[in-house]
């Protein structure tokens, strides 16, 4: 009990300590950053290249879907399968990889001659993006202070934004032919893969695989000299020695009864993160405005509009949430998203689609737009961050990321073909529902976490008490 009380107090101490960002930490945060801003560029191009695509190829609203969903099916396999390279091969070795796929992949999909050769181009390139999700944040929360660890953290999801708004500006210049648009992607991977080869690995990964000296060399490169490592090594220590002794860990662990609801909140969340609509909206906006009577000018000029929506919202989301709550944030922002698409279908359906209702139709993007990317966006990520058990994070962060693509996955292949179906003002109807059904599920199944620690949160979990009455503060 004593050595426990002791390194709880190191690591309050040193998180309370001013201390310094190291170069070297800053450089693993930029790492991050590239790695994110990929993931939002890589999925965002598609949006405003599938116009020019569509001309060039001479392909139907099948291969638009194929193409621009070929990217997440990559994106399911990397987050399983990065899960046990980044436990095999360390964190660091992993995005090395990730790297020189992230460029091989841009250069294949601008090189490909046909649609065919360009979905298995952006397969690839969505291996490296899954990768990254499960990959990157783990990298740097690991190697930050415990002081920085958060900020430092959401410089990647914050990244992902970046990228969408790049990607959007990129695609409504129209003067950029689509292949040098998504084959630009591989300066930035370059450019991660420079920085990568002069960073160290993951001194917990070391401490895990029994590499203590390596571990602390790299903390003293890591951390400033008046640093205390010895606490920071003792603590990794103690950590991995508990994760290897849980009578509950890894995949198997995940189907253990009391690890169940963590697993459903941050499955259930990530689902619905993706069918409230937000990659339908990123992806097809501007295919769905121009086969309405938009011109693809405006269009893409919607769709730019949109990315910057979501990187403010996501900006603002951040700096509020640990004020507001993450389930009070939640549960107002839904509704929200969910009014402007029943409106949003309302127009198409009643014929105020035309000319005269641009304005109109506009706003009710961007407002689900503000309204999505502040809350229930930023809920898929950090429940993965903060839900699981230690003995299980890994396996339950790489079955809820699988979650979230596999769903996009779904979205983005069957879009278009619902719309052919059943019209554009019932489709934006369908995800309102979806909306409702997501408030549902966190206003019942979501607690507050706001402010707990992990190990209050695993405490509870592990006692049964993992509702949202049980984290109710008095």
């Amino acid at each position: 009990m004593g050595s426990t009380e002791s390194t709880k107090g190191s690591a309050e101490a040193r998180e309370k300590a001013p201390g310094q960002l190291t170069g070297a930490v800053v450089i693993v945060a930029l790492v991050s950053a590239v790695s994110g801003m990929l993931y939002g560029y890589d999925t965002g191009i598609i949006s405003g290249a599938l116009l020019q695509i569509t001309k060039d190829f001479g392909i139907e609203e099948a291969w638009k879907q194929v193409i621009a969903a070929s990217i997440l099916l990559g994106a399911v396999i990397g987050a399983l399968a990065c899960s046990y390279l980044s436990d095999r091969r360390g964190r660091k070795g992993t995005l090395v990889m990730l790297a020189v796929v992230f460029a091989v992949g841009s250069i294949w999909c601008a090189l490909a001659p046909n649609p065919v050769l360009l979905s298995v181009g952006r397969l690839v390139l969505g291996f490296a993006v899954g990768g990254a999700t499960q990959t990157a944040p783990m990298y740097v929360a690991e190697l930050a202070p415990p002081k920085y660890r958060g900020r430092l953290v959401l410089c990647f999801q914050i990244a992902i934004g970046v990228g969408i708004v790049i990607a959007t500006i990129v695609g409504a210049s129209e003067s950029i032919p689509w292949r040098w648009s998504i084959g630009a992607a591989a300066v930035p991977a370059a450019l991660m893969l420079v920085l990568l080869l002069r960073l160290p690995e993951s001194p917990r990964w070391l401490v895990k695989r029994d590499q203590g000296d390596e571990a602390r060399s790299v903390l003293e490169r890591v951390r400033p000299s008046d640093y205390d490592v010895d606490g920071e090594l003792d603590e990794m220590a103690e950590l991995a020695h508990e994760e290897k002794t849980a009578n509950t860990r890894g995949w198997s662990g995940l189907r253990a009864a009391w690890v169940r609801p963590a697993l459903i909140l941050g499955c259930g969340v990530a689902i619905f993160t993706q069918l409230s609509g937000i990659e339908m909206i990123i992806y097809y906006s501007p295919t769905i405005l121009t086969d309405n009577g938009f011109s693809e000018s405006v269009a893409l000029e919607v769709s730019v509009a949109l990315g910057v929506s979501y990187l403010v919202a996501q900006l603002v989301g951040l700096a509020i949430i640990d004020k507001v709550g993450r389930r009070r944030l939640t549960l107002i922002m839904i509704p929200g998203a969910a009014v402007s698409l029943f409106v949003l279908g309302w127009l198409f359906v009643s014929g105020h689609s035309g000319r005269e209702s641009t304005p109109f139709i506009i706003a009710c993007l961007v407002v689900f737009m503000l309204f999505n990317a502040g809350g229930l966006q930023l809920m898929g990520w950090l429940t993965g961050s903060e839900t699981y058990p230690l003995a299980v994070r890994p396996a339950g962060t790489a079955v809820q990321s699988a979650a979230l693509w596999g769903t996009n996955l779904l979205i983005t292949l069957t879009l278009l073909t619902l719309i052919s179906g059943i019209g554009v003002g019932p489709s934006m109807w369908l995800y309102g529902l979806f909306n409702v059904a997501a408030w549902v599920f966190v206003y019942f199944r979501m607690p507050d976490l706001t402010g707990r620690s992990l190990e209050e949160i695993e405490s509870k979990l592990s006692a049964g008490k993992f509702t949202p009455a049980d984290f109710a503060r008095g």
